[in-house]
């Protein structure tokens, strides 16, 4: 009978691809895309509010340069998601023309 100290298998519990056979780095890095939309999605909005409270904080203080960094940094946060989006879409485009599962391995 084998001791296991604070060993959790979570191959079986959260029905993860890792501990269980046939499991490995093509599965982690499906997972890491498919969520990556959402976590771009985060990081649009926590910048576009940073953004904005720069645009309004230089507005109100006639700080034009405090409104240009403020600009830029709404700009760049859109194009930003606006990359990883169409990035996410061209990778679904591929899967249906090729066949294959990118974002969604068989677990």
């Amino acid at each position: 009978m084998k001791h296991l100290i604070a060993q959790v298998n979570i191959g079986n519990l959260f029905n993860s691809p890792f501990g269980k056979p046939g499991g490995g780095i093509g599965d982690f890095v499906s997972i890491i895309l498919s969520n990556a939309v959402a976590f771009a999605g985060i990081i649009l909005f926590i910048l576009l509010i940073v953004g904005g409270i720069m645009i309004m904080s230089g507005s109100g203080s006639s700080n034009k340069e405090q409104v240009a960094k403020g600009q830029k940094a709404a700009t760049t946060a859109l194009i930003g998601f606006l990359v990883i989006f169409i990035a996410y879409w061209i990778i679904r485009l591929a899967e249906s023309i090729f066949g294959f599962s990118i974002l969604s391995p068989g677990f």
